[in-house]
């Protein structure tokens, strides 16, 4: 097992945000997170990136604990976070710069494979939000990490955009089969990409179900018109509801 959380709780002050939180990722395998706004999914991502540490339980990689460990993981945030100062390929290497001395030529060799080598001189301010996106998760493959944790990276962009860069995520996993945890709000999304999804409850946060995706791979947007995605989706969304009706 790559990554394992055991019965993880934390709190802020008298907020309680994750209460006994269980899961784990496989090697190779492709896990999505989804649940309502606020229900402790970016915390989670603090924990196991060691920028905070939990009150209770356990996080684990390679079967070692890393409570408070920093630069196990690669991770992607929601915006792509570029400096406007440097260009798409000194972006690229700011991982490697700060662990090490950086590969220039194989973060080219990645930028020629997403269509990006025209642009690797080009400044954030000249791209489009698809290719920065690109270029942030370049970024996060290239630093060698078995785990990538990617938080919403493509909810800002338009509908059209953003099924593009699913398909094209998919192409580069399929190719390179790193482990993602992926935090989405869309069950379409989580339904295209994933090999399982965790349902999660809203504050304070349980996993409340775990579905495992049915679909082989490799997919593409005709998966969107099969009747078995539909009536998956429309599961997952009472499930969902539930939560949030709840909290009415």
């Amino acid at each position: 097992m790559l990554l394992t959380i055991e019965q993880v709780k934390k709190q802020f002050a008298e907020t309680e945000v994750l209460r006994d939180i269980s899961l784990h990722v496989e090697e190779g395998e492709f896990v999505a997170l989804l649940g309502p706004s606020g229900s402790g999914k970016s915390t989670l991502f603090n924990l196991i990136g060691g920028i905070i540490e939990p009150d209770e339980g356990t996080i684990s990689l390679n079967n070692k604990i890393i409570h408070g460990e920093r630069g196990l993981i690669g991770y992607m945030p929601q915006q792509p976070s570029l400096f406007p100062w440097r260009t798409v390929l000194e972006n690229v290497v700011l991982v490697q710069e700060l662990s090490g001395k950086p590969n220039i030529q194989e973060a080219k060799e990645w930028l020629k494979k997403v269509g990006l080598e025209e642009f690797e001189n080009a400044y954030p301010i000249e791209l489009s939000g698809g290719m920065k996106q690109r270029v942030a998760f370049i970024r996060a493959m290239l630093s060698k990490q078995n785990l990538l944790c990617l938080d919403e990276p493509f909810s800002a962009l338009d509908e059209f955009t953003r099924i593009n860069m699913q398909k094209w995520l998919l192409s580069v996993w399929e190719a390179n089969r790193k482990s993602i945890l992926f935090v989405t709000h869309s069950i379409e999304e989580a339904l295209f990409l994933a090999d399982r999804i965790y349902i999660l409850t809203k504050r304070p946060t349980m996993v409340k179900e775990e579905i495992i995706v049915p679909f082989k791979r490799p997919r593409d947007e005709s998966l969107f018109n099969n009747e078995e995605f539909f009536h998956m989706k429309q599961e997952i969304f009472n499930l969902l509801k539930d939560e949030l009706d709840e909290g009415l």
